[in-house]
């Protein structure tokens, strides 16, 4: 079964709080439910890919200006049917970042989201079961924009609520702090 990888994962997770513990859950019943949890075409919602890509000391995170949205985030994306969502999440981080040195930490959860996504002119509302996985790269490396976003940049980490003060965001920055603060 492609959605065992996945479920696996999201029984291991460890959730920040009692609203991750939440989202995390109801993920677990969406990829349950629907076979087709990867797919876009699953109008509902579908299983998305996010790298909270990190520099080696931990100091920094790459946040991308995202151009249609007009907000920073972390790169990611649609998993167009890939059930390995952590190689949707690397994949879209090299896409969207130009830097094709980025290493998992490891093959963990690191955070999950569930958020709407409006109703547009391609498409009506849906949610997308975000899973986020921690991966490194070298600030050193040459970034190079594409067409989803304006800027790409190296955010230092007691910056990023300047950039986007969001839960989903700053849920993140906490779980890098408690990373960073205890051994690895």
């Amino acid at each position: 079964m492609k959605r065992e990888w996945l479920l696996t994962r999201l029984d291991q997770h460890q959730p920040l709080d009692t609203n991750e513990l939440e989202m995390c859950a109801n993920t677990r019943e969406f990829v349950r439910a629907y076979s087709d949890c990867f797919e876009r075409t699953l109008v509902v919602g579908h299983v998305t890919g996010s790298a909270w890509v990190v520099s080696p000391d931990r100091s920094q995170v790459l946040l991308m200006h995202h151009r249609k949205l007009d907000r920073w985030f972390q790169p990611g994306g649609h998993c167009d049917g890939d059930p390995n969502v952590l190689e949707v999440a690397m994949k879209e981080a090299t896409e969207e970042t130009g830097i094709r040195d980025i290493t998992p930490v490891s093959d963990s959860i690191f955070d999950v989201d569930v958020h709407l996504i409006p109703t547009n002119p391609k498409e009506a509302a849906h949610y997308h079961y975000d899973i986020r996985f921690l991966l490194e790269a070298n600030p050193n490396e040459v970034i190079e924009s594409n067409a989803e976003s304006k800027v790409v940049k190296w955010i230092p980490l007691d910056q990023v609520a300047e950039y986007n003060n969001s839960e989903s965001i700053m849920r993140m920055v906490r779980k890098l702090q408690q990373v960073t603060a205890s051994p690895m």
